[in-house]
């Protein structure tokens, strides 16, 4: 049988949202939500997923009887970034394989400032173990380590890197969903104080509330344009946190993920990829073939400072927002929606193919989980 994703839905994004609007009722928002968006009811669903890390103590299957699912597929990941295509890949065999008909995916979180300060300093043991002792608490300083290699490696200045946040800024301003729609100028963004040098608060992906959620279903499920995926492929601990991090594990699962989507770079509408800070959105499309040339500062100035190619249409994580968890599904949420033709004011034409990417996990020196997706509308 054939899986197709037939809906999505992103529960509103808020800076400072009221304690009432929890984990659950954010989880929950975003379920029906999707639900509506393809057509279905509860009662259709027999298949659930969700990734959070603020849904504790409750699990997955605490949320599924909060929402009143029966179920006969399960599953809970907790990778992050990642977990948004790693749910997906197992939903898509589990349709196919019979062991569930409809099956929808969700994440989300709902994170105080002193939860939040929590999950930073408790992420993981091999962080509090190999990074922490060495004065580095939270991404932010490892990050700004792996800017100033990567930009020094490639001659790229802070103007260079910069073209990001701002064109997505643009792309936010057509997104009534985002958080940050204001416009962004490179001068305001150069004149920013910096965080941790060189980032500065532009580059670092602003802490929201908020989530995401899909449906995974049969094709004969399905009513209106739907969503296939093409080609999915993950790699972890690439090079076991030995690497420099200038080349990433989508460098090498790049050639096998084009191979099985019959496609190539230049055959995709528009690319979502996973933008905590602009130099990973930047090393995920030279990995991933969008720059074929290797001319990473035209790249830079004129396929995205232009937008003459869509790249992360919601604004991303950097203008939307991170809401936890739902960082790792909200691209994914962007391209079914472009692929769907429902993106609204920003939707780009005639969207038939899209890559979507997933990245996370902090171990050492940079995150350990890689996944991407070639999404392909089925009408």
């Amino acid at each position: 049988m054939k899986a197709l994703i037939a809906g999505s839905f992103e529960a509103p994004y808020a800076r400072h949202a009221p304690v009432a609007r929890d984990t659950t009722a954010l989880l929950a928002e975003a379920v029906v939500g999707a639900l509506a968006d393809a057509g279905l009811g509860h009662g259709d669903v027999d298949g659930f997923g969700v990734a959070s890390f603020s849904l504790g103590p409750d699990r997955a299957i605490d949320l599924a009887w909060r929402l009143g699912l029966k179920v006969r597929w399960i599953m809970e990941d907790p990778h992050g970034g990642a977990s948004a295509l790693n749910l997906l890949q197992h939903a898509v065999r589990a349709v196919e394989a019979g062991d569930a008909e409809t099956i929808v995916l969700c994440a989300g979180d709902h994170l105080g400032r002193a939860a939040f300060a929590d999950l930073v300093a408790n992420y993981n043991r091999a962080t509090a173990e190999h990074l922490t002792p060495l004065g580095y608490a939270g991404p932010n300083a490892l990050f700004a380590l792996l800017t100033q290699r990567y930009c020094k490696a490639h001659g790229l200045t802070r103007e260079d890197l910069g073209q990001i946040p701002v064109a997505q800024r643009a792309w936010a301003a057509r997104n009534p969903g985002a958080v940050y729609r204001d416009p962004l100028t490179i001068e305001e963004y150069l004149a920013a104080a910096p965080v941790a040098a060189p980032l500065t608060r532009y580059d670092c992906v602003p802490v929201v509330a908020g989530a995401d959620a899909i449906v995974v279903t049969t094709s004969d499920r399905t009513s209106g344009p739907a969503v296939r995926v093409r080609a999915l492929r993950a790699l972890y601990n690439a090079d076991q946190q030995e690497g420099d991090a200038l080349t990433t594990g989508f460098a090498e699962l790049a050639d096998d993920l084009w191979t099985a989507a019959g496609a190539r770079p230049e055959d995709v509408q528009a690319a979502f990829l996973y933008d905590d800070y602009p130099v990973m959105a930047l090393i995920q499309a030279a990995d991933l073939g969008l720059v074929p040339d290797g001319d990473l500062r035209r790249w830079l100035h004129t396929t995205v400072g232009e937008r003459s190619f869509p790249l992360n249409t919601s604004g991303g994580q950097l203008s939307a927002g991170q809401a936890g968890a739902a960082g790792g599904m909200h691209g994914l949420v962007e391209a079914v929606a472009q692929l769907r033709g429902t993106a609204g004011e920003r939707q780009v034409p005639a969207a038939e193919l899209a890559l979507v990417s997933g990245y996370g996990m902090v171990l050492y020196r940079h995150g350990s989980s890689h996944n991407a997706a070639i999404l392909e509308r089925i009408a």
